[in-house]
């Protein structure tokens, strides 16, 4: 790696004059020369090593091995999913909720089966990531040569070359960091470990941390890359993978809400003269809608919905649309919830349609998502219930890694093929029924692409998305494919997701113009690329979160917030 310039001591002062000159008032503890600017960083770095020791995010970490290909670069060729809570409490362990089966250490397989010799990759090798270093940053073991400063988003940094002092042993820290110029936190580092040996590997990656709270940064994001790592008698390694942290602060949100809520008794009112009791339908109804909120309430409680937020409400403006154009009447109403993992699916909790965050990451436009809601509200229509003994509040008693296992959605295949008859029907009398050709062709291009990304399209909780079946095969496609179109979206197109309350937001991103063939990469893994902002601010720009952005079908033009 090459060094940066070692910058005199005039531009340094020059540089840091300028900083102070942008403040108002210049605080008396501030660092005046570079050498306390490493220092405060140096300590903010180790105290944050200890303060995430306090929490127990949510991990998910997906991997797709790539193939070369000669038109679109490299596609995938095989994947990896691993979702589980971090522990600190014992130095950077993760406890798997995906995972039921293992015990012990937890590692994943082969990223690939055509691999003879096969590469096991840590799911706590990823997590180590969101660190520096927790065992010596310092100068003792680090030099650090300042570069120039950078805005990362609205955030103003001072950029560092990091390189380990000679001697200062393996594992250690090589690349480039990025530290906000206000209380001097690290927001950003990118490199890599080094002295690995033969018998493991040190992968590159991208940490991201983002400003939660007043001072508070917490490891958000991380991408780690490889391209022709050689292992086992020459076997070669390419892969992407991207790991999200969310959940830092689960459970504690609505306890401060309802502290601070302001309630309103209201009149008693007299209803001696109307019928208080319930019919057996109703009171039916009412047992399995308790089972819902249940359900619902609980998988919230750990961090795998969301919050309730705009994105609930396209979904729930588009089941509007399909059942009043098909003058669907359905009690108790249907609602939408947001699942907040990666993986492709969708599912329905009683009357509460559930699609994940990653499905509508992907889903190219309207009509792809209306067709994906219509076949969960079809569920609903036909009457596919939830088990009504999750009414029960000692069924919702379970330990986190339990999950998985504790909880079902999967619908029987005759309740499949009769959903999948319903939504025909509901489309075609629907909005969006002159544009079924483009969720055709989402489903098509997710069906051809299903060998490669089998663990990206495995549900956890519900059904896999209709890739083969009547749904596919009954609707029209377009012929006339724009060749600007794009049928599917990379991981994290559609929504970002905030990691201290778990609220989702649709992305709005700056049109992109022209797309190439090989920028369109449907259901593949992109760099992070976050805007960062201080907390309590509002971006004053676009966000861009992935390589490519959602377009109209007939334009390909860029649509922001339309998923």
């Amino acid at each position: 790696m090459r060094k940066a310039a070692i910058f005199s001591f005039v531009l340094i002062l020059s540089a840091l004059g300028s900083m102070a000159a942008t403040a108002a008032v210049k605080p008396a503890d501030q660092p005046r020369t570079m050498e306390e600017v490493i220092d405060r960083v140096i300590t903010n770095e180790n105290r944050g090593n200890q303060q995430i020791k306090q929490y127990s995010p949510l991990v998910e970490t997906y991997i797709q091995n790539l193939k070369p290909d000669k038109e679109l670069g490299y596609t995938p060729a095989g994947d990896k999913y691993f979702l589980g809570r971090a522990d600190f409490s014992k130095g950077v362990a993760l406890v798997s909720l995906t995972d039921t089966n293992s015990k012990g250490k937890k590692i994943f397989g082969s990223i690939g089966n055509f691999f003879s010799f096969a590469m096991q990759f840590l799911p706590d090798g990823f997590l180590q990531m969101i660190f520096i270093d927790t065992n010596g940053f310092d100068k003792q073991h680090y030099k650090f040569d300042y570069v120039r400063r950078e805005f990362l988003g609205e955030v103003r940094c001072l950029v560092f070359d990091v390189t380990p002092q000679d001697k200062s042993g393996k594992g250690r820290f090589l690349g480039r960091i990025w530290v906000e110029d206000q209380d001097f936190n690290i927001v950003r580092f990118n490199g890599a470990y080094g002295g690995g040996g033969h018998s493991s590997w040190y992968f590159h990656f991208d940490s991201w941390r983002t400003n939660v709270q007043p001072g508070i940064w917490v490891p958000s994001f991380v991408y780690s890359e490889e391209r022709d790592l050689h292992y086992a008698l020459a076997k070669k390694l390419d892969f992407k993978a991207q790991t999200r942290l969310w959940g830092y602060n689960l459970g504690h949100a609505s306890q401060e809400q309802e502290l601070s809520k302001i309630l309103v008794e209201t009149p008693v009112q007299d209803d001696t003269k109307t019928a208080n009791d319930l019919t057996p339908i109703q009171a039916q109804r009412s047992w399995d809608r308790q089972a819902e909120d249940n359900v619902i309430d609980r998988l919230e409680r750990i961090g795998l919905i969301s919050p309730k937020g705009e994105v609930d409400k396209v979904l729930e403006t588009v089941v509007n649309n399909l059942e009043v154009t098909n003058n669907i009447d359905i009690e108790p109403d249907v609602r939408c919830r947001v699942m907040t993992t990666t993986t492709l699916e969708s599912y329905t909790v009683g009357h509460t349609v559930v699609l994940s965050r990653g499905l509508i990451d992907v889903l190219p436009d309207e009509a792809s998502l209306a067709t994906i809601v219509a076949h969960e509200l079809s569920h609903a229509i036909l009457g596919h219930r939830l088990d009504s003994s999750l009414a029960f509040f000692d069924q919702l008693l379970i330990e986190d890694k339990e999950t998985f296992r504790h909880f079902g959605f999967a619908r029987t295949p005759d309740e499949e093929k009769a959903a999948n008859a319903k939504a025909i029907q509901i489309l075609n009398n629907s909005p969006y029924k002159n544009q079924l050709g483009n969720a055709s062709l989402f489903l098509t291009a997710l069906a051809t692409r299903a060998k490669e990304i089998p663990n990206l399209i495995s549900p956890h909780l519900g059904d896999r998305v209709p890739v083969i079946g009547d749904l596919r095969a009954s609707m029209p496609s377009d012929q006339k494919q724009n060749p600007q179109m794009i049928t599917a979206l990379p991981i994290g197109g559609r929504v970002k997701l905030d990691p201290w309350n778990d609220k989702l937001e649709l992305i709005k991103s700056k049109p992109v113009g022209t797309v190439a063939e090989r920028e369109k990469m449907p259901f593949e893994v992109t760099p992070f690329m976050p805007y960062l902002t201080r907390y309590g601010t509002e971006p004053a720009k676009p966000i861009a979160a992935s390589a490519a952005t959602p377009t109209d079908p007939k334009t390909g033009q860029s649509a922001p917030g339309k998923p």
